[in-house]
């Protein structure tokens, strides 16, 4: 079933400059009584390898791992995609704590009950 009040924010890129717009949109969304979720997919689980978002801090931004943080504080969900995880050999790394590792199949689920799907 559509939950109108739901979006989620998939991040497959593990570009420095294109991850802050679905963590700064989470935010903003979960301020405006809308539920996030972020999907992290593909190349983008790099950048929750310990010590990856600690290093991307552009312009008066925090860092990338400041806002992930954040983002788990305000009780925002992060999901990864464990096929991804092991795709790219990551089966043993733990990433950034906080985060949920789940099923290729939950962003099947995910985009056909959001409201919006927004890829990143």
């Amino acid at each position: 079933m559509k939950d109108n009040n739901l979006i989620l924010y998939v991040q497959t890129s593990a570009v420095p400059e294109r991850q802050y717009s679905p963590l700064v949109l989470a935010q903003t969304a979960k301020a405006m009584d809308i539920k996030p979720i972020i999907y992290y997919l593909g190349q983008a689980l790099k950048i929750l390898l310990p010590g990856e978002a600690e290093k991307i801090k552009i312009g008066a931004f925090p860092s990338v791992y400041e806002m992930i943080k954040k983002i788990l504080e305000m009780g925002i969900e992060i999901y990864v995609c464990e096929a991804s995880k092991q795709m790219l050999g990551m089966e043993k790394v733990e990433l950034i704590p906080g985060v949920k590792i789940v099923g290729a199949g939950t962003l099947n689920d995910l985009a056909l009950e959001a409201g919006a799907t927004m890829w990143f």
